[in-house]
């Protein structure tokens, strides 16, 4: 089994107050082995039901959702299945094909003898947002989204000691230069991680086997089955059905990211997607890979100002796999090679901004990037932290970062914000800016700190006399 961060949310969600639990991301990336294995080993009793292939056990949820009756229909249906109050994890995997079942969560929540996790590829799929005749249960459900496997859980996979990982994030976080050694070791396995990405097939594969020819043909494979439920939906009565021309769309669309990505402003435009079609259809092509969680967009920013949706251009934006490694499969033969040597100008820096961008999303960070109406100064990556916009530049090598250097000399302009510079070197500093090795991206943790609002005594504040 491999490693997953992703284990110690679904722990912290079992020792506290929760409501049933919803897992939710790309298919193919570990979401029903995950919360299978999480439920033989915290759970006396497991149950687990497929309701996209068990469409006998739909029935269950299509009467009162009463919760006896609804334990009653299921076991009818699954013989081994037992229900043992406060001892029993259901599992409703691909949630999305059963819209009842859904609905029925505000009432295992209710009645709380069974904790219930669920998990969705299609949850924002147009045509799996509509069936919902009964309502989705709005605060009777909580949400965690699942992504491939991130540097970090590759490093611990591949046997790193901790005491290793722990010494490189000390370095990245104080910004001290780490030991060559380490350092040239943490670099040749980020760039295997570049070729693989971190789909758990794929990752067995490699470290079974560390060739990177069965390694491609597993991300083929996983590739030519995510294909293969494009244009998925659901009618109204519930069936499943195929939308020949969004599944021609979504695969065009898919198929142009290396064109978009090698171009010198990696701005998406819908002139290289290969399909009949104007720009507003080719768009329902694009919003459907999106959907399903196969890639992520980035957005120009009108200038570089917290908050940064505010300034957000949402016609002009870029588009980035969320695994680079599938990325990496599409790009041809030869690039693998030439990663594996160091060159990540291939493809005019494709995959070293991909990786930066699937690294940012899986941390929780919306995208942003900033390019002038001249094409000058061009920002790779804007992102906020604790009430601030930081800049990041991305260099394939240790290549100057020029226009991040003119923004930091025009503060009165631009105004005054950190900067990175992520790029294939050591620690270091520039004027102005951080500079950090590109396997920082995995101890990099960006999400914002929380903050807790002192409580006010109400009962002591009195009126004068």
């Amino acid at each position: 089994m491999l490693y997953r961060e992703i284990w110690q949310e679904l722990k912290n969600w079992k020792e506290r107050t929760h409501h049933p639990l919803i897992v939710r991301g790309l298919r193919q990336i570990g979401k029903t082995y995950i919360v299978k294995q999480f439920g033989k080993e915290f759970y006396e009793n497991c149950i687990y039901l497929d309701l996209r292939y068990n469409s006998a056990v739909h029935k269950a949820f299509e009467g009162d959702f009463n919760v006896d009756q609804m334990v009653l229909s299921i076991t009818s249906v699954e013989k081994e299945a037992r229900f043992i109050p406060g001892k029993t994890l259901l599992i409703l995997d691909e949630i999305q094909d059963c819209p009842n079942a859904r609905s029925s969560l505000k009432y295992w929540d209710i009645d709380g003898r069974f904790d219930v996790i669920c998990t969705g590829s299609f949850l924002g799929v147009k045509g799996f947002r509509t069936p919902y005749k009964r309502g989705i249960p709005v605060g009777y459900e909580e949400q965690l989204t699942m992504y491939p496997l991130s540097f970090h859980e590759f490093l611990i996979n591949a046997g790193m000691d901790k005491k290793v990982l722990d010494y490189v994030e000390k370095s990245i976080t104080e910004k001290t230069v780490i030991e060559e050694t380490i350092h040239n070791s943490m670099r040749s396995l980020y760039l295997q991680y570049l070729i693989t990405g971190g789909m758990p097939e794929v990752l067995n594969t490699f470290f079974e086997t560390h060739d990177l020819n069965a390694v491609r043909e597993v991300q083929q494979r996983i590739l030519n089955s995510i294909k293969d439920d494009f244009g998925r939906y659901k009618d109204e009565k519930g069936n499943d059905k195929i939308n020949e021309v969004l599944k021609l769309r979504s695969e065009a669309c898919l198929n142009s990211l290396p064109a978009q990505l090698s171009k010198e402003y990696k701005k998406f435009q819908y002139s290289l997607v290969d399909v009949k079609g104007h720009s507003p259809e080719k768009a329902d092509g694009l919003q459907y890979l999106e959907d399903v969680g196969l890639v992520v967009r980035s957005y120009n920013t009108r200038q570089i100002s917290y908050p940064l949706e505010a300034e957000k251009i949402s016609t002009e934006f870029k588009v980035f796999c969320i695994d680079t490694g599938l990325l990496v499969s599409m790009l041809g033969n030869d690039v693998p090679a030439k990663i594996l040597n160091g060159d990540l100008g291939a493809y005019k820096g494709a995959v070293a901004e991909n990786m930066v961008a699937a690294a940012f999303a899986k941390s929780g960070q919306r995208l942003y990037y900033f390019h002038a109406p001249s094409g000058s100064p061009e920002l790779d990556f804007l992102y906020e932290k604790n009430g601030e916009v930081i800049i990041t530049e991305c260099k394939s090598s240790n290549n100057r970062a020029t226009s991040m250097k003119f923004v930091i000399a025009n503060a009165k302009k631009y105004g005054s914000h950190p900067a990175i510079k992520i790029a294939d070197t050591n620690v270091g500093k520039g004027p102005g800016y951080d500079t950090l090795p590109l396997y920082a991206l995995g101890f990099i943790n960006e999400k914002s700190e929380k903050y807790i609002i002192p409580v006010i005594d109400v009962k002591n504040i009195k009126i004068p006399e």
